[in-house]
């Protein structure tokens, strides 16, 4: 590894730090390693990353010592918090200042933070056209990143600000998989109405974040969005009803519909739909495909991932 630049990746063992562990390291001839940083450098998930070459260190969003210490050495980062482990905003931006403040100690040279949209910028907190959330938030697991942006910007890193799309392994461990109505037919649920959901499998958000690290400074300072493909949600449930071999229908819901549903982040999930249903053109613009082919050539089409995943897909 002597000579490799080395990519910090925080949330090695998850599903975006995790593809982009395995693109560094699957590509031999490069001029990249990955370090991975994890909570548990001894859990199964870790020993498959040192299994592939990549080096293993603890390290935690919460310990802004800890993050200094594992970006030490690195040319490059990978930013990333995980909201739905914690369902705090607060702690997102707390998060996200402890990585910019670390990449900054460590004088990493290019970092990607992980990032979506602050959705208010849209539809202010004042705006009845959906319910304000935790007195301030309208969509909280993205309004939060969005306003980290800031941040990065503010503790001067150099700051590729990716943003990412649904990731169709949703289907398998989110609970948005298929599911059986009182007839016995299996449908998704998605408050989309008729408009085009951007997605992407999650591996893929790794592998593009490769490839944008591979480009150098190219999009340093720059906002750039990927996703596999746009479909609607009719488009989605005929895709699995072929894959699976059995008919998937699609219940379009309306927001407030499935914001009752009651499950944790229903009402964030709920806002998010409306938010992408009622701003398509933009957040499909937003994440196009041809760039994201142009930096992971390998990117998955929604049939493609289907046939590698779809045993996965619980069908309840």
């Amino acid at each position: 590894m002597a000579g490799k630049k080395i990519i910090a990746v925080v949330g090695a063992t998850g599903a975006q730090g995790g593809g982009l562990v395995r693109a560094i390291m699957s590509d031999k001839g490069s001029d990249f390693t990955a370090r991975a940083l994890t909570r548990n450098p001894t859990s199964d998930s870790a020993k498959a990353l040192a299994k592939l070459g990549a080096e293993v260190v603890k390290a935690d969003v919460d310990d802004v010592a800890s993050l200094k210490k594992a970006f030490a050495g690195a040319h490059g980062a990978f930013c990333v918090t995980f909201f739905w482990a914690h369902f705090s905003p607060d702690k997102e931006r707390a998060h996200a200042r402890n990585m910019a403040q670390a990449a900054k100690a460590a004088g990493i040279k290019h970092v990607i933070w992980s990032t979506l949209e602050d959705t208010r910028k849209w539809v202010p907190v004042n705006d009845t056209r959906m319910p304000t959330l935790m007195e301030k938030y309208k969509v909280p697991h993205f309004d939060a990143k969005g306003e980290a942006d800031q941040i990065f910007t503010d503790v001067g890193v150099p700051t590729t600000f990716l943003l990412t799309s649904f990731y169709w392994d949703n289907l398998i461990h989110f609970g948005m998989g298929p599911k059986r109505g009182p007839d016995g037919k299996l449908a998704i649920t998605m408050p989309m109405a008729d408009k085009k959901l951007p997605g992407i499998a999650a591996d893929d958000i790794g592998k593009c974040a490769y490839g944008i690290f591979k480009k150098g400074q190219e999009f340093v300072g720059k906002t750039v969005g990927i996703a596999g493909q746009h479909l609607t949600g009719g488009q989605m449930a005929a895709a699995l009803g072929k894959a699976l071999g059995q008919d998937v229908g699609y219940n379009n819901v309306e927001p407030e519909v499935y914001r009752s549903f009651g499950f944790p982040g229903a009402e964030d999930l709920g806002n998010m739909f409306q938010f992408k249903r009622d701003f398509e053109d933009y957040f499909c613009s937003a994440r196009n495909l041809d760039f994201a082919r142009s930096i992971n050539p390998a990117l998955q089409t929604f049939d493609q991932w289907l046939a590698k995943n779809k045993s996965q897909i619980p069908l309840e």
